[in-house]
């Protein structure tokens, strides 16, 4: 037998041809599925898996399905919010579609063509500048004025002294503008010409006319200044013309009116007739108002049209559009000490004094 380096042949021959074993197939998976050892495996890896991240399975399950409900609050939430945006932008823009509405006041002695004509330029001016429906609604004496402002149904009024004092002082309208006229005004106490009154005193129990309720002039003024005296009988005119033909009639011996509407209204009647017995202290002209309940942003757009308005427009509706507006502090005192007095007007007689140390009492009136 030959050797090879120590090796007998048929050694040598075996190591260069190895025998061939067969080879294994390999598992399929549901074989490893089924393999003790594989699941075995694959449990301890899960857990070693859970345990590295500091959750247990029960602990994993809850904090997932905590999150799952957060993300839905969420969504839910941010849906709700959307849905809330497109309702309200829907309804801003219905209120936005709707033009403003203003409804201007005005005191009108005569049957009211010709305050609204004078008024209607302005009204179509304003109506064109703040694209806004606006309405002209005159009355015919200061008690409906009054009523008018105390149920805030005026959102801009056209208001003679006394009315805006009420209307500042009582309802909270903020004057923006005066009104035209001479900037001091008078009530006057007129008699015939040919009556032998001389003083207020000579006036003691007589009949006298005085305007309605509201009006500085014809009411509050010839109140605080006939202060002290009893008198037969008040009666009230509607207008200044309507009392001129009560004094010439002589069925009141006086009547207070403007100093303005005495010289306008005695036109109408003989050169001579009236002459005035006593004339009062001087207040300021009217105002121009503007509702408390009017929008803000909406008040500084009315303001600024009216102070752009042309000279033909402001001087037909009667205001002075660079000017600041009347102080009326003093006759709001005043109208507040005469407010004692209007129980008394409607007696008969008319005893227009106070009880003795009576707050806000004025002063009483000689000759």
């Amino acid at each position: 037998m030959a050797v090879v380096a120590g090796f007998p042949a048929p050694f040598l021959l075996a190591a260069k041809h190895p025998k061939k074993r067969p080879r294994k197939r390999p598992k399929n998976v549901t074989e490893y599925e089924e393999d003790p050892i594989y699941e075995a495996r694959r449990s301890k890896l899960q857990t070693l898996d859970q345990t590295s991240s500091g959750a247990t399975p029960s602990n994993y399950f809850v904090e997932t399905m905590g999150q799952l409900r957060r993300f839905c609050n969420l969504c839910l939430a941010s849906l709700v919010a959307v849905l809330l945006l497109q309702a309200v932008g829907c309804g801003t823009a219905k209120v936005s579609d709707q033009p403003m509405r203003l409804t201007v006041g005005l005191v009108s002695y005569d049957d009211g063509a010709s305050s609204l004509e004078k008024y209607q330029r302005f009204q179509t001016y304003l109506a064109e500048q703040l694209h806004a429906v606006v309405e002209l609604e005159p009355v015919f004496n200061e008690i409906r004025a009054v009523e008018e402002i105390r149920a805030d149904n005026w959102s801009l009024v056209f208001a003679p002294s006394g009315l805006a004092a009420i209307a500042i002082a009582e309802a909270n309208y903020l004057p923006i503008f005066p009104t035209l006229g001479p900037p001091k005004q008078k009530s006057v106490l007129v008699v015939r010409d040919d009556s032998s009154f001389q003083g207020l005193g000579d006036l003691a129990n007589q009949t006298i006319a005085l305007g309605e309720a509201g009006s500085a002039t014809g009411y509050y003024l010839p109140l605080y200044d006939l202060y002290g005296l009893t008198l037969a009988k008040i009666e009230f005119a509607s207008t200044p013309a309507t009392m001129l033909v009560w004094i010439a009639d002589g069925r009141v011996a006086a009547g207070a009116m403007s100093e303005d509407d005495f010289q306008q209204q005695r036109k109408a009647f003989e050169e001579g007739e009236f002459r005035v017995l006593h004339a009062s202290r001087a207040i300021p002209p009217g105002a121009v108002l503007i509702s408390p309940n009017v929008d803000r942003n909406q008040q500084q757009y009315i303001e600024q049209a009216m102070q752009s308005a042309p000279s033909n427009i402001t001087a037909d509706a009667g205001y002075v559009p660079n000017a600041s507006p009347p102080d009326l502090t003093q006759l709001i005192a005043l109208v507040e000490k005469v407010r004692p007095l209007e129980s008394r007007v409607k007696e008969q007689p008319a005893v227009l004094t106070l009880e003795s140390g009576a707050p806000g009492a004025p002063a009483a009136k000689g000759n």
